[in-house]
Formats: C-alpha cells, sequence, structure tokens
C-alpha cells in the first residue's frame, strides 16, 4: 500500500513537473494553484514583451562579442527572437500562467523555436535585471510619449493664444471677477504650465537612463560581460554603478508616477475650467461635439463628458503614485517579490495620462470662444477698478492706500446706482474725492486695462504676443 501511494505520489509530482520547471531541481512539488495565480505577473507583464526581447537581442549579441557563446548560437537566439516577436505582434502567442511572467514566456518559447542555444540565452544576467531594464526601458518608452503629448497640447494652445491675443475676459480670484485679461493670457497660463510638466519628463528620463542590465542578481557576475555595450545598444547613457541598487531601484517609475501626477492636477484645472465655461451661465467657449454628449432624457443637453473624465482621471493617477509608493516604502535591499506590483499602476496610469492629454489637445484644437461673452463679463464686476486706483496713484500723486480706500468708496457708490465704474459721471466722482479729472475714464475701459499691462508676463497684447513667439522658437 504504500509503494502504490509513493507511485502515485511520483506521479502527480511528475506531472507538476512543467510547472516548476523555471526552478530547476531545488523543488519537488509543482506550485499550488492558488500560489500559482498569486505569483504570476504574464496577465500583465506582457504588455514589455517588446522591451524584453529587445534586451535579450543585446544581451545575446553582447555574450557573443565577448566570447561567452558562439556566434552560430547568437544568430539563432536573435532570429528566434525575432520570430517569438512576431507570434506575440500578430496575436499568435499562446501566454502561460504557469511560466510566471513575460521573461519565462519568452524563453519556453524560444527554446520551441530554436532548440538548444536557448539555454544560453540566460547567461550573465538574472530575471532581476531582466525586469528592471524591460521595465526601464517600457516607462522610458512613456516618458517620450508624454512629453509629446504635451508639445502637441502645448501647440494647440500657442495657437489659441496668438488667435485670442487681444480678446478681453475676465481674469478670476476665489473665482469671482478680479481684473480684465486677455484670452491669449490666459491660454498661456496653461503653456507654462505644461511647461514645467514637459521639463519634469524630460529631467526624470535623463536621470532614469541607467541600465541595469548585467547586474544580474544583485552582485553582478564571474562572467566576462561588456555591460557598457548592452548600455549603448538599448539607448542607455551609462550602465547603472551598482548592482544592488540596480536590481532594487524603481525610482524611475516613481518619478514618472511623480511628473503624472503633477500634469494630471494640471489637465484637471484646466478640465475644470472648460466645465465651467462651457455651461449655459458662462458661455466663454463652446466645446466640439467631438468631445462632448447628450442627455438620455433632456434633449437640449450638450454635457462636457471628455473634460469631466479627464477631471476624474486625476485620482486613478495620483492613486498609482501613492501606491507605487507604498509597495516600495518597507523594501529591503535588494529584489522583494513585492515589487511585482510595481506594474499594473504605472500601466494604468500611464494610460490615463496619454488618454486625458490626447482628449485635452482635440478640445483645445477644436473649442471655439465666445468673444461677445468673454468681454461682457470682464466689463462687469467692477474689474477696472485697480485699474483706477492706479490712476489716482500715477495722476494725482496718491498713496496707494488712499487711492484703494477712494477707488473702494467709488465702487459701492456704482453698486449702490445699479451700475459700473464707467457709468459714474464725473460729478459723481468728484464727490468722492475733488481732485479727479475726465481723464480717468481713460482707464476704465477693459481693453484700455489690458493694454496697460505691459511688464514682462504681463496680459498685455503685445506681451502676449511676445511669449506665443518664445515658444513656438522653443519648439522648434
Amino acid at each position: 500500500m504504500t509503494s502504490e501511494r509513493n507511485a502515485m505520489t511520483d506521479t502527480k509530482q511528475a506531472a507538476n513537473a512543467p510547472s516548476n520547471a523555471m526552478w530547476g531541481g531545488r523543488f519537488a512539488a509543482g506550485p499550488d494553484a492558488i500560489m500559482e495565480a498569486i505569483n504570476a505577473s504574464i496577465g500583465f507583464d506582457k504588455r514589455m514583451a517588446r522591451q524584453d526581447i529587445e534586451g535579450s537581442r543585446a544581451h545575446a549579441a553582447m555574450l557573443a562579442a565577448q566570447g561567452i557563446i558562439t556566434d552560430t548560437d547568437a544568430e539563432a537566439i536573435r532570429e528566434g527572437l525575432l520570430t517569438v516577436l512576431s507570434e506575440i505582434d500578430s496575436g499568435n502567442f499562446a501566454f502561460s500562467t504557469a511560466l510566471e511572467d513575460i521573461h519565462m514566456n519568452v524563453e519556453a518559447r524560444l527554446k520551441e523555436v530554436i532548440g538548444e542555444p536557448a539555454g544560453r540565452l540566460h547567461t550573465g544576467r538574472s530575471r532581476n535585471d531582466q525586469v528592471a531594464t524591460d521595465f526601464k526601458l517600457w516607462v522610458r518608452d512613456q516618458l517620450d510619449a508624454a512629453i509629446s503629448g504635451l508639445e502637441a497640447l502645448i501647440r494647440a494652445l500657442l495657437s489659441q493664444a496668438e488667435a485670442g491675443a487681444d480678446w478681453v475676459m475676465p481674469g478670476f480670484t476665489h473665482l469671482q471677477t478680479a481684473q480684465p485679461v486677455t484670452w491669449g493670457h490666459h491660454m498661456m497660463a496653461y503653456v507654462e504650465m505644461f511647461g514645467r510638466d514637459m521639463s519634469r519628463f524630460q529631467d526624470a528620463r535623463k536621470r532614469m537612463n541607467e541600465s541595469p542590465l548585467g547586474a544580474a542578481a544583485l552582485a553582478g557576475t564571474g562572467f566576462p560581460i561588456d555591460r557598457h555595450m548592452t548600455a549603448s545598444a538599448l539607448g542607455f547613457d551609462r550602465p547603472a554603478a551598482n548592482s544592488l541598487d540596480a536590481v532594487s531601484d524603481r525610482d524611475f517609475a516613481l518619478e514618472f508616477l511623480g511628473a503624472a501626477s503633477i500634469c494630471a492636477m494640471h489637465l484637471s484645472r484646466f478640465a475644470e475650467e472648460l466645465v465651467v465655461w462651457s455651461s449655459a451661465q458662462f458661455r466663454f467657449v463652446a466645446l466640439s461635439d467631438r468631445f462632448s454628449t447628450g442627455s438620455s432624457i433632456m434633449p437640449q443637453k450638450k454635457n462636457p463628458d471628455a473634460a469631466e473624465l479627464i477631471r476624474a482621471k486625476v485620482g486613478r493617477i495620483m492613486g498609482a503614485n501613492v501606491g507605487l509608493m507604498t509597495v516600495m516604502k518597507g523594501l529591503p535591499l535588494a529584489y522583494s517579490k513585492d515589487m511585482q506590483e510595481d506594474k499594473e499602476q504605472v500601466f494604468d496610469a500611464a494610460d490615463s495620462l496619454m488618454l486625458a492629454l490626447a482628449a485635452m489637445t482635440g478640445m483645445v484644437s477644436d473649442m471655439q470662444a465666445n468673444t461677445e461673452s468673454l468681454e461682457a463679463a470682464a466689463s462687469s464686476g467692477f474689474s477696472t477698478a485697480t485699474d483706477l486706483a492706479d490712476w489716482l496713484v500715477r495722476a494725482l500723486n496718491m498713496p496707494f492706500r488712499d487711492a484703494h480706500h477712494v477707488t473702494g468708496s467709488l465702487v459701492a457708490m456704482a453698486e449702490a446706482k445699479g451700475c459700473d465704474l464707467p457709468d459714474l459721471s464725473l460729478a459723481d466722482m468728484q464727490s468722492v474725492h475733488a481732485a479727479i479729472t475726465d481723464e480717468v475714464f481713460g482707464v476704465l475701459g477693459v481693453h484700455n486695462s489690458v493694454a496697460s499691462r505691459t511688464s514682462y508676463g504681463g496680459t498685455a497684447p503685445s506681451e502676449v504676443r511676445k511669449q506665443v513667439a518664445r515658444w513656438q522658437e522653443a519648439l522648434k
């Protein structure tokens, strides 16, 4: 009876053998189904297939150049990897959960395609440096995509700013009318914000561009590999200088998420303005039908759904940032399986960011400003009160605090009369301060107000056009 049980156990272990082939002879039995499910990452890390194969091709070429494997084996590996990539790209690749991840799925299929030479590919490296390399290459691609997406958005904003350099609109503080500005000036504010986002992605790309490949499990390798060769082949500036750090580091993903979170916050702020501006109460802009939806019950509705969804994406992106920071915060050097949880949230954040950037670029390109509504709103709410106070300082040599008090009294008078400041008569104004002359009316119009703001970075149309030209030159 004991002999029969032993035979049955041996049969079960043999049946499980393919599942633990990657671990060699260390484990007698295959993984439990629950362990297999929690351990596998192929469901999401297959997105890095192209980067994995790119890294393996560079590694194989280096091994041959260093005489570690033969040129014949290296050529077989190179051709086999291209075959595997073609199968993946065409959707004809069967991914296996039992093989855990993209690395082992590719390697197992490579062995089926080319046979014994496939077993030489993993010489001088580990899955630890392999996954760090794949992930860096993938994140670097996302940084490049974000930079390109931001440039497209900035160009759309520059077109709006150039067209509307002279269009007046209200500037707000506390969402209350503050001073008149120009449409172009408002668009250029977002150019500056998204320009900083672009520089953050560029800066993160520069800092992360060191290759982990060849760091192996954590201590490097005794094989005479050339890490500078693989770094160069993969477009890295240099190999990472410490093998422990190379496999432990996920700062590149955290920096991407940090920059993405700030960018998403900027997109959300702009989206909020578009939601408000496109409402019937404001009527500042008309969004195109391409980025709006209707109501199932109210036929008059045109909802700014794209803007609202952009506004919501920031939660997912910031959540990914917090999530990965939490994963990494308690990990000792070097690799821990916790780090398998680094990818899904980064993948989701990158998808959300690129979709939000594309949608915002489309909305900005299509939106039409309602110049009549903008100017009417700019002329209301005593928006030229500061211009009046400034005139009192310049023309009457009045201390600004006194000018502020006089202007406040005139605002109260206009409010009581139900009119705006330019509608007060000279006699009304002189009843508050006798020295006021009719020259004051020259500064009270909204166009005069914006034209006078000629300080560097001001809202004057001439300054807006200078900033547009500066950015157009910078983007060449």
